[in-house]
């Protein structure tokens, strides 16, 4: 199976844990090389954040059985990477 290398994750969280302190437990994950954390959107009872997370071979299941510990849950998968390399998105004349 190939590499992960890239995922970009919409993660629905509440209030506390704060994501930072998920994005340092997702950093200190085997595989994971680092870890970028964006607020979407905050309402009265959750906070949606996009999770980029890139390293050398990211385990998807460890990954998201962090954020779940932390009672947050992944939304949906934006975007992923795989192989020796990322491949740089290209723009497309639909763009």
């Amino acid at each position: 199976m190939a590499t992960i290398r890239q995922l970009v994750l919409d993660v629905l969280k509440p209030h506390e844990p704060t994501m930072l302190s998920i994005a340092q437990e997702i950093a200190e994950t085997d595989g994971v090389d680092g870890v970028n954390a964006i607020l979407i959107e905050m309402d009265e009872e959750v906070r949606n954040i996009k999770f980029t997370i890139e390293g050398e071979d990211i385990d998807y299941d460890t990954v998201t059985g962090v954020i779940e510990d932390t009672g947050a849950t992944v939304h949906s998968v934006d975007q992923v990477a795989c192989g020796d390399r990322i491949v740089d998105e290209m723009s497309t004349p639909q763009d």
